[in-house]
């Protein structure tokens, strides 16, 4: 079993990122490393923290937890050095950008999920007990029509009427 250099891990993951964006398999030939090698390396990379994208090549496909390390990779980086980060991994600023708005807005909205959650559980439990009022206004009215039924059906009886069918 031979073992590889952090550097030259490195080397190799590179050729799987942006802009080159070769399959594994294709690396792996290239490189001479076995495929399950190359997996779990960019497995232990994404562990780590580093963008590294799975099966999606197109970085609009990569999974929020990729794009988020991106934005935290990025987030003070000067507009210079955003840029060739952005050369190096083939995305472009805005894309960064728009990333981090959306991660913002995930934090935004988890306080007002919370608000609209407890909105909706107070109508809910205010909804549960109208129709709890309801159901027992309606209970009462079928034990009220069952027993006048029965009323009826023993003063019939009790005149020695025939019973005719209802």
């Amino acid at each position: 079993m031979s073992s590889y250099s952090t550097e030259r891990k490195q080397a190799i993951l590179s050729k799987l990122l942006p802009p080159n964006n070769k399959s594994v398999a294709s690396v792996a030939k290239e490189e001479g490393v076995a495929d399950q090698t190359l997996y779990n390396w960019r497995k232990q990379a994404r562990e780590q923290g580093q963008p590294v994208p799975g099966k999606k090549t197109t970085s609009d496909q990569w999974s929020h937890e990729t794009k988020f390390a991106v934005v935290v990779e990025t987030a003070a980086l000067s507009e210079s050095e955003l840029g060739e980060y952005c050369r190096k991994k083939g995305l472009y600023p805005e894309q960064i950008k728009q990333w981090k708005q959306q991660c913002l807005k995930g934090f935004q909205s988890n306080e007002q999920q919370a608000k609209v959650l407890k909105q909706q559980t107070k109508e809910d439990k205010a909804e549960i007990k109208l129709l709890k009022k309801d159901l027992r206004f309606k209970e009462k009215a079928l034990a009220e029509t069952a027993a006048l039924l029965v009323l009826r059906k023993k003063l019939k009886a009790f005149y020695g009427e025939e019973p005719e069918d209802d």
